[in-house]
């Protein structure tokens, strides 16, 4: 079984991949671009842990064994041992490109899988980059990544069948998530169904159709949803949601999938939710 990953990212997605691979007993190496994001990534990744230990979820020792199962560094060369690696980088198709073929290049076991946690990009079109496109697959998760049990695993029409074995091994037997499969489809499984249903709600606001209080509580009293679509859409991120809605009308061209105007001028204007501290909803307090 896997035994070092490497994850590439350490954002709000990536350091709960982090955390996730630590606690499961994993040598995690992590790579960003500047050592300041390498630092913010490690704050917010004890922060959680620490969390974890104060609501009793998470013992002080298995937290402190997981912050040394972790190491940190700015340079791709760096991953030439790992068995597995994790991307979580920017939603941006060339700078995803440019870092699968630094990771084919560099990491020395030509088997070991290169997964990228895109929301919404085909996986084909990342594998197209290197010179190894078996070892390529998605491996999507949810945010908050410690919390939410799933993955979904895709595999390009290139992808081998002992990567996507491995990759499922990784994840269900290893950090614990209940697996299920897709076709390299933008959206996969998930997001197909979602997105549509986000974007229908920052319309109603848009059109005066509803307040987003209104529309939050109809769905979660009246669809038994844990969170309304717009608090929802403020956790994922509303730059996140504006990417993934333009790449899936870029493929499908339904209308269901188009950006809002209201979206696009809210992430123009920084309002990109819960990590600005303004969305829909005001979280600077």
């Amino acid at each position: 079984m896997v035994q070092r990953v490497g994850v590439v990212g350490a954002g709000q997605m990536g350091s709960g991949i982090i955390e996730v691979a630590a606690k499961s007993g994993s040598d995690v190496l992590v790579w960003e671009a500047k050592q300041e994001f390498l630092d913010g990534g490690k704050a917010r990744i004890e922060k959680s842990l620490d969390k974890a230990v104060s609501r009793g979820k998470l013992s002080q020792e298995d937290r402190d064994a997981a912050v040394a199962r972790i190491s940190y560094t700015t340079d791709l060369a760096d991953f030439a041992d790992r068995e597995m690696v994790m991307e979580a980088i920017v939603e941006n198709e060339d700078i995803k490109k440019d870092v699968f073929a630094k990771l084919d290049a560099v990491v020395t076991d030509k088997s070991a899988p290169l997964c990228s946690n895109t929301s919404s990009l085909p996986i084909q079109t990342i594998a197209s980059a290197t010179e190894n496109p078996g070892r390529v697959i998605g491996l999507h998760f949810f945010n908050p990544v410690p919390v939410l049990k799933l993955v979904e695993v895709i595999p390009a029409l290139t992808t081998d069948d002992a990567t996507v074995a491995t990759v499922r091994g990784y994840a269900t037997e290893v950090l614990g998530k209940t697996a299920i499969q897709a076709k390299d489809r933008s959206g996969f499984i998930v997001n197909f169904l979602l997105v549509p249903y986000l974007l229908s709600a920052v319309r109603m606001v848009e059109q005066g159709v509803a307040t987003r209080e209104d529309i939050d509580t109809g769905m979660q009293l009246g669809a038994s949803h844990p969170m309304g679509p717009l608090t929802l859409a403020d956790m994922v991120g509303l730059d996140t949601c504006a990417s993934i809605a333009d790449v899936m009308y870029e493929e499908y061209g339904d209308p269901s999938y188009a950006c809002p105007p209201l979206l696009r001028r809210m992430v123009q204007a920084g309002q990109l939710g819960r990590k600005s501290g303004q969305g829909f909803y005001d979280y600077s307090k």
